[in-house]
C-alpha cells in the first residue's frame, strides 16, 4: 500500500488543529517568509498581503530601516526588565511623545495591555483629579467597538462571540450607539470619567463616522470635565495617511492608545500616550509590565518614529494618501457589480460583499488562490489594509483579482 505523504501545507494545518488552541479560523495559507507586501507560503507559493496583519505590518515585511534597528539591538541587549534603565527607553518615550504631541508615554506590549492601561490610567484620574468617589468611575464606549479580548474589554463589547461564555464581567462601563453625539452627552454622568472611542472601527468593517462625530465627542467631553480617549492601535501611525486618524478629523483626544504598526511587525509594542496632568497619577508600584519598554521593542519604535517623521511628499504619510485614492478609486468603480458599499480612507477599506453572491470567508478563500491575502469579518465584509509600501500597480493586482472573484459568481 502506497502512502501518499502530506503537503507542506496540510502538515502544518494538522499540526495547528492537533496542538494550538482553535481561537482562530485561518484561511489555508501558511506563510513562511515576507519581503514588502509579498508573503511566500510553504509551497513556494506567493501571495499579495492586503491584511498587513490588522495594521501591525504598516511598513511591510522586512522593511530595511526596522531590520537593521533590530538587528542592531540584538547584538546589544533586549530585556532588562524595569527594574532597571535601558537606553533606548528614555529617547523612545520622548520621540514618541513629540511625534504625538504629548508629555509622557506609558510602554507596553500589545493593543490591549495598551487599552487596559489607558482604562485603570482613566479611573485613577477620575479618582485623584476628577474627585469621583472610589469604585464609582464610569467610562462610556460605543456599540460595535473591538478594543480586544481581556475580561475587561469583552465586559463591554457587543459581539456576542466576544462576550459569550466569559462572565461575569467588569463593571463600571456604558454602551452608547457609535457615531451618534446626542447618545454620548445623554448618557453623561458626574461619575463619568472617560470616553474611550475608535476614531474608525476597523474590526466592525472600516467605519467611517460622520464628519463632525470626533470633534463632537472632544466637546462633549471637554464640557464635562471627561477624558477622550482614542484608540488609535489600527487607525494610528499611517494607515490612514495620518499620524492619527482622531487629528486628521480635526480633534485632539485626551490619550492615545498605539499598538500593532508601532513595532514594525517585529515585536509587540504599544503605549499609552498623555499630558503628564494625565498618567502623571501612576506611581510607582501600580502599574508595570516585564516586558513593557524593553529596549528591543524601543529600538524598533525608534526606528518606526523616523519613518512617521518623514511629512515631505515622499514620506510613507503622503504615499498612503495618494494610494488610499487610488484604492479607493478602484473599489468605487465595482459597486453595484457584487459589492454593496465601500467605506474607509487611506490604505484601509471595508467592503460589503453582495450576501446573495457569496460570504466575506468564501470571497476571501477564492481570493487566497488568486494570490491575494485578505480577511472577512462579521459576514459579508471584507477588510483590505496593504502595508504602505505596496505600489499602486500591487493596488490594482489585488483590485482586479477581487473583480475577478466577483465576476465568477454572479
Amino acid at each position: 500500500m502506497t502512502l501518499i505523504a502530506d503537503s507542506p501545507t496540510t502538515r502544518h494545518e494538522r499540526l495547528m488543529a492537533e496542538h494550538a488552541a482553535h481561537n482562530y479560523h485561518p484561511l489555508p495559507v501558511v506563510i513562511a517568509e515576507g519581503d514588502g507586501a509579498w508573503v511566500t507560503d510553504v509551497e513556494g507559493r506567493q501571495y499579495l498581503d492586503c491584511l498587513a496583519g490588522y495594521s501591525a505590518l504598516n511598513f511591510g515585511h522586512g522593511h530595511p530601516a526596522l531590520l537593521a534597528a533590530a538587528h542592531r539591538q540584538l547584538d546589544r541587549v533586549t530585556l532588562t526588565s524595569r527594574a532597571f534603565g535601558n537606553d533606548q527607553l528614555g529617547p523612545f518615550c520622548t520621540e514618541l511623545a513629540a511625534l504625538v504631541g504629548k508629555d509622557m508615554v506609558l510602554p507596553m506590549n500589545t493593543g490591549a495591555e495598551a487599552v487596559e492601561s489607558g482604562l485603570k490610567v482613566a479611573r485613577k484620574w477620575g479618582y485623584e483629579v476628577k474627585g469621583v468617589p472610589e469604585g464609582r468611575a464610569q467610562i462610556i464606549v460605543a456599540t460595535r467597538a473591538f478594543h480586544g479580548r481581556t475580561i475587561s474589554i469583552v465586559s463591554f463589547s457587543t459581539d456576542p462571540e466576544a462576550r459569550g461564555g466569559f462572565g461575569p464581567f467588569t463593571p463600571g462601563f456604558t454602551v452608547v450607539p457609535y457615531g451618534d453625539p446626542g447618545a454620548l452627552r445623554a448618557a453623561i454622568t458626574p461619575e463619568t470619567v472617560a470616553v474611550l472611542i475608535e476614531p474608525i472601527q476597523g474590526e466592525a468593517g472600516v467605519v467611517v463616522p460622520q464628519a463632525g462625530y470626533l470633534p463632537a465627542v472632544r466637546d462633549i467631553c471637554s464640557a464635562a470635565d471627561v477624558l477622550f480617549i482614542a484608540d488609535e492601535v489600527q487607525s494610528g501611525l499611517g494607515r490612514t495617511g495620518h499620524v492619527l486618524a482622531t487629528r486628521a478629523a480635526g480633534t485632539d483626544a485626551d490619550v492615545y492608545l498605539l499598538g500593532k504598526a508601532l513595532g514594525g511587525g517585529i515585536t509587540p509594542l504599544s503605549a499609552v500616550v498623555a499630558d503628564a496632568d494625565v498618567l502623571g497619577v501612576l506611581r510607582p508600584g501600580q502599574h508595570g509590565s516585564t516586558f513593557g519598554g524593553n529596549p528591543l521593542a524601543c529600538a524598533v519604535g525608534r526606528a518606526v518614529i523616523e519613518l512617521l517623521d518623514d511629512g515631505g511628499p515622499g514620506g510613507l504619510l503622503a504615499r498612503a494618501r495618494t494610494l488610499g485614492a487610488v484604492l479607493h478609486g478602484r473599489l468605487a468603480r465595482t459597486v453595484g457589480h457584487g459589492l454593496l458599499a465601500v467605506r474607509g480612507a487611506g490604505l484601509w477599506a471595508g467592503i460589503d460583499i453582495d450576501p446573495r453572491l457569496a460570504s466575506g470567508r468564501e470571497v476571501c478563500e477564492r481570493l487566497v488562490r488568486a494570490g491575494v491575502l485578505v480577511k472577512d469579518t462579521h459576514g459579508s465584509t471584507i477588510r483590505l489594509s496593504p502595508p504602505l509600501v505596496v505600489t499602486a500597480e500591487e493596488i490594482c493586482v489585488a483590485v482586479d483579482a477581487l473583480e475577478a472573484v466577483l465576476a465568477d459568481l454572479r
